[in-house]
């Protein structure tokens, strides 16, 4: 497994690079424990559970995803981290569609020097 990053800047890369693999170990390694996460259907999920299913569920769709990483301010110990990202799915019935948009994260400094999502908002504020 990949080292999670010590850089904020580098969470989006290395998101990217997981969840085109289709690797929700990787995924779920850049995220606290107790993140919390806003789906694109606008539910509310924290925890290790809720958040390794929205990935599976994710990674069934054969996702491909490409970020582009627009702000990271840091502060103390926290990071915003804006990303425009686009991504191709899957449906149910075998098409294929396209989804976009620009995501508003909040990342923690972990005492390693290492980076995690903490809160997870990939509709931005849509």
């Amino acid at each position: 497994m990949k080292p999670t990053p010590t850089d904020p800047a580098l969470l989006p890369i290395a998101f990217e690079d997981a969840l085109n693999a289709h690797d929700a170990d990787r995924v779920l390694a850049l995220y606290a424990p107790t993140a919390t996460m806003r789906t694109v259907t606008g539910e509310v999920i924290s925890g290790s559970t809720a958040l390794r299913r929205e990935v599976e569920q994710t990674i069934a769709a054969h996702p491909h995803i490409t970020n582009t990483t627009r702000h990271v301010l840091i502060g103390d110990g926290t990071a915003l981290v804006i990303v425009d990202w686009s991504m191709q799915l899957t449906t149910p019935d075998g098409h294929r569609v396209a989804a976009s948009g620009t995501t508003a994260n909040v990342a923690g400094r972990n005492t390693d020097g290492t980076w995690r999502f903490t809160i997870l908002n990939p509709t931005g504020t849509a």
